[in-house]
């Protein structure tokens, strides 16, 4: 995929601005008073989406100036479509002043794909062969192999309160629609030349037409649903700020229930999540350790496939949270490549600050992240099937048993670093770059998004 997204410092530093600005005479440190909008085009370019045009804004709200570097209120729009019917429509709110004592979360997203990524269950159980999805590999097959069609609605509503000290109660509710289908490649092949056209699936089915032929995806969420779900957790926060914390540590622990309607009553369930983020400055702010410790699985009931990589959160910062795998928990790796009903992640970064200025009444400064990701599978997803049936259904299929399904998991990995350009502590145009350690998990990725992973 080809990408020219979300362009680049030069907008960044043009960010519309409204406030008032105190600073040091020869210092660069900011205080940041009143409202301070930034925005960009969100711009890209993908053979099988078409071209993607849209914007993106976030507006703080300091107030006085007595709370920065951290905001009193934080709006963010985002929209962006393509010319092949994909985007992202997303608004979401977040303060700690809407209601006294509560810190308020509200988050509304649609996310249409045409081409969602979808490789298997289980890791290296699920065989991956990349050349069948590449044009111009020997043994390619269509670049749809790995895809399916999937739309997702989101509405959230969160709520933090103080029990004491660094330590506070979560609660939150909200729901999540699927649709689900193959790829609709007449669609996609629309007003493309005949060299250029995807194989239609009469001639080469998808791996999502193969496992439901298999009965691996069950009838009853081949197509999605909807899932209501209530949360309720525990956090603890000594972080010095919120969006790009030099000290201090983020830790959180909490369940979650989705609920599940009609012939889909077998996916009620509860999931269990914890998470623990720590930031160690080495040498004042200049150089930060910092680390991401993760779990999510299922305590009781089972989730329909099409939930299986998405990470629960009880802060929904980003658009999307499909794990592992990709620009969210694993990135150099294929997304959503490390898909169970149990997984444990860790993400490792050093950050160096290498250069502060300021440029317009902006504070910024340019740092770089060495970083590495790992992730391992702690319970596999049920195939429905035995060995023994898959052999024979394969068979039946006219394909060969080893291309699709392995004996052994194991370790993912990937290393690789990052470009951070920061604007006054919390506007921040991130750019990583990462190889996976193992073929079956892909080859490299490169992701140009707005903050730091976690």
């Amino acid at each position: 995929m080809k990408k020219i997204n979300r362009l680049l410092i030069c907008l960044l530093l043009t960010g519309l601005t409204v406030q008032t600005v105190a600073a040091d005479k020869d210092s660069t440190a900011v205080v940041k008073k009143g409202w301070t909008f930034g925005a960009l085009p969100s711009i890209g370019y993908n053979t099988d989406l078409g071209f993607q045009y849209g914007a993106l804004a976030e507006v703080y709200y300091y107030g006085d100036g007595s709370t920065f570097p951290q905001y009193q209120h934080l709006l963010f729009v985002e929209a962006n479509y393509t010319t092949k019917r994909s985007g992202l429509f997303r608004f979401f709110y977040d303060s700690k002043y809407l209601i006294p004592g509560v810190r308020v979360t509200f988050d509304l997203s649609y996310i249409p794909e045409a081409m969602s990524d979808f490789i298997g269950f289980n890791g290296y159980c699920s065989v991956y062969n990349p050349q069948w999805g590449k044009t111009g590999e020997t043994g390619y097959l269509s670049r749809a192999f790995y895809k399916m069609k999937k739309e997702f609605f989101r509405a959230t509503a969160d709520f933090q309160g103080t029990i004491t000290g660094n330590l506070s109660w979560n609660a939150g509710l909200g729901v999540f629609k699927y649709k689900t289908d193959e790829v609709n490649i007449d669609f996609l092949n629309r007003n493309k030349d005949e060299d250029k056209k995807l194989p239609t699936t009469d001639r080469q089915p998808t791996l999502y037409n193969y496992y439901d032929q298999w009965g691996i995806i069950k009838n009853n969420e081949l197509h999605g649903g909807t899932h209501p779900f209530v949360r309720a957790g525990l956090t603890f926060d000594s972080r010095d700020r919120p969006n790009n914390p030099s000290r201090g540590i983020w830790a959180d622990a909490f369940l979650t229930y989705f609920g599940a309607f009609g012939n889909q009553k077998e996916y009620n369930h509860l999931t269990l999540n914890a998470a623990f983020r720590h930031y160690v400055p080495l040498w004042r702010d200049n150089i930060i350790f910092a680390y991401r410790l993760g779990y999510q699985g299922s305590l009781w009931g089972n989730s329909p496939f099409y939930m299986k990589n998405y990470m629960a959160t009880l802060f929904t910062k980003r658009a999307n949270y499909e794990m592992l795998g990709g620009a969210n928990s694993l990135r150099g790796i294929v997304r959503n490549r490390v898909t169970g009903d149990g997984y444990a992640y860790a993400n490792v970064e050093l950050r160096l600050k290498l250069v502060s200025f300021r440029i317009a009444r902006q504070a910024f400064y340019i740092g770089i992240n060495p970083l590495f990701d790992i992730g391992y599978i702690t319970d596999d997803v049920d195939l429905n099937r035995s060995e023994t049936e898959l052999r024979a259904l394969t068979a039946a299929s006219g394909v060969t048993y080893e291309d699709f399904f392995a004996s052994k998991d194991g370790f993912h990995m990937s290393a690789g670093a990052g470009l951070k350009i920061v604007m006054n502590e919390n506007f921040i145009l991130s750019v990583d770059f990462a190889k996976a350690l193992n073929k079956q998990d892909g080859n490299t990725g490169l992701y140009i998004m707005l903050g730091y992973m976690f």
